[in-house]
């Protein structure tokens, strides 16, 4: 599998972006789909992942409630809707697929990762 994230910018806090991650390659649908946000110096960050089918969800409580992410399996696309941004989401926000079907936490369980998109929020 492939995957290209783009969507990212620079926003004032408040402002929303909606991230997109497109994929090519293998059956996209065999695999959970992941968020990471990495910011410079810093441990890559889990955020959020939707399950195979898209009925597991799981966020980071650092984003609860402010972000949601969705696929859609016939455009072999994944989304990060962002709202509310805060200063603390500065980074750069990675997609990724993982064999993991129920979608999982832990970024060394994903085989396939997207190149990032910058997300910079100023206060």
């Amino acid at each position: 599998v492939q995957l290209q994230a783009s969507g990212g910018g620079l926003v004032q806090a408040g402002d929303s972006l909606r991230l997109s991650c497109a994929a090519s390659g293998q059956a996209f649908g065999a695999y959970a789909v992941g968020w990471f946000r990495q910011e410079s110096g810093k441990e890559r960050e889990f955020v959020a992942t939707i399950s195979w089918s898209g009925q597991t969800i799981l966020y980071a409580d650092s984003v609860k409630g402010r972000f949601t992410i969705s696929r859609d399996g016939f455009k072999k696309m994944a989304y990060l809707e962002m709202t509310n941004l805060k200063p603390e989401d500065t980074g750069v926000y990675y997609c990724a697929a993982s064999r993991i079907l129920l979608g999982t936490r832990a970024s060394d369980e994903y085989e396939y990762w997207g190149q990032g998109t910058q997300v910079t929020v100023s206060s």
